[in-house]
């Protein structure tokens, strides 16, 4: 209340000394025949003068005071048809209440659009802890499930739904059926009974432990979102944690963990993530998509000039060929080695990178049994994300995995 307060007082002064200033011009300009008028009354003056001093004579005085008077009454005439037309003085209320209008209509307008009311200046530091608490203190995956109006069943045929049942009554005679859960976690996602699905999904996982892949995780935290309506719950955040842990590259957890940081407070992380997922692509990866209908928004949010990128064909090794590598001959093994750091390398030394990638580089070297040089790219990580907390734990648990701590 207060900012609006001191904003209308400042305006007024401003629309108050604008219209000061037009009136007190609008007293103070003369037409054209009022300054004529007054030179020919000087004029007048200098002849009778001059008749005085004898310098003219009576005749040729009387025919410039003749003339000189001609043209008085004529300057005057034209003095009073200004004064009656165009400085009249008529437009000058109106003129004020455009004045008034616009400037206060407009400066309302302009602080609507740019500007955040009720929104406090907040320096980065004080942005950061905000984002950090809303975090800390969003709503669980239960108390957004519970928030989610019911959507109203998908379409599906007769014969599938049938078929759904009965495979819902099967798991239930037989808990510890491990492929009837995996199957039952994904029909019931077909149908759209997502929480249903999550919930089949979490037991797959149990049965499973150990041997839990994370791509299970990385579903299993799709479930979770879509059953809080594209909500990133603290349930989900732990799942997607897990997932990166297991497997830096996954791309549908990065667009997810972008997802989260954006609904938190803290866009301009979401952007890097995001722009990093555009660049690497594919074009036809399921995430590509939703990235690039909201990523102008959030570079917005951000407060980044944001041009979009060209969308990657998908770059780097994956997981499977970093396992086959391990069957390569040293030679062949080397090679591959060689050609992922110099890549790598040189496009981090010039463009930079996410975290993710730098991940990518020291799960890669791990796995194919160079340490030293994974060490090398990891201490060389821990300078480069030195005040990034996020990043740095993903290091970490990356060093962890591959044995360097």
């Amino acid at each position: 209340m207060l900012f609006w307060i001191v904003a209308g007082c400042l305006t007024l002064v401003v629309v108050a000394t604008l219209l000061r200033a037009q009136f007190r011009g609008g007293e103070q300009a003369r037409p054209a025949a009022a300054y004529d008028l007054d030179v020919y009354r000087d004029q007048l003056r200098e002849v009778e003068r001059d008749l005085e001093r004898g310098v003219l004579s009576p005749a040729d005085g009387e025919r410039a005071s003749t003339e000189v008077s001609r043209r008085i009454l004529a300057a005057d005439a034209a003095l009073k048809n200004a004064t009656n037309g165009a400085y009249s003085g008529r437009s000058g209320p109106l003129l004020a209440v455009v004045t008034a209008v616009v400037l206060v209509g407009g400066s309302f307008a302009i602080y609507l659009e740019l500007g955040a009311p009720g929104y406090g200046d907040l320096a980065l530091a004080d942005r950061i802890e905000a984002a950090q608490i809303r975090r800390a203190e969003r709503p669980s995956q239960e108390t957004a499930q519970a928030s989610v109006p019911e959507s109203p069943a998908l379409d599906a045929a007769p014969d599938y739904v049938a078929l759904v049942e009965r495979l819902r009554q099967a798991v239930q005679a037989r808990p510890d059926d491990l492929q009837g859960l995996v199957l039952l976690s994904q029909s019931e996602a077909r149908l759209g009974n997502f929480a249903a699905a999550h919930d089949a999904k979490a037991r797959v996982i149990r049965l499973k432990g150990e041997d839990a892949t994370a791509q299970d995780f990385s579903e299993y935290a799709d479930l979770l979102i879509l059953a809080a309506g594209g909500y990133v719950s603290p349930e989900a955040e732990q799942m997607l944690e897990r997932t990166l842990a297991m497997d830096p590259r996954d791309g549908a957890a990065r667009y997810y963990f972008g997802l989260m940081m954006s609904q938190t407070g803290r866009p301009d992380t979401a952007l890097r993530i995001w722009d990093q997922l555009l660049r690497e692509g594919p074009v036809d990866a399921p995430w590509i998509a939703p990235i690039d209908a909201q990523m102008q928004d959030i570079a917005l949010r951000a407060g980044v000039d944001y041009s979009r990128p060209t969308i990657g064909t998908g770059r780097g090794p994956t997981q499977d060929q970093i396992d086959a590598a391990s069957d390569m001959s040293p030679a062949e093994r080397m090679e591959m080695i060689q050609g992922m750091v110099a890549g790598l390398s040189d496009r981090l030394a010039t463009d930079g990178g996410p975290v993710e990638d730098w991940t990518q580089l020291i799960s890669a070297l791990g796995v194919l049994g160079d340490l030293d040089q994974a060490r090398a790219v990891f201490e060389n990580a821990m300078e480069v994300f030195g005040d990034d907390l996020t990043a740095i734990d993903m290091l970490n648990r990356v060093a962890d995995r591959v044995g360097l701590q």
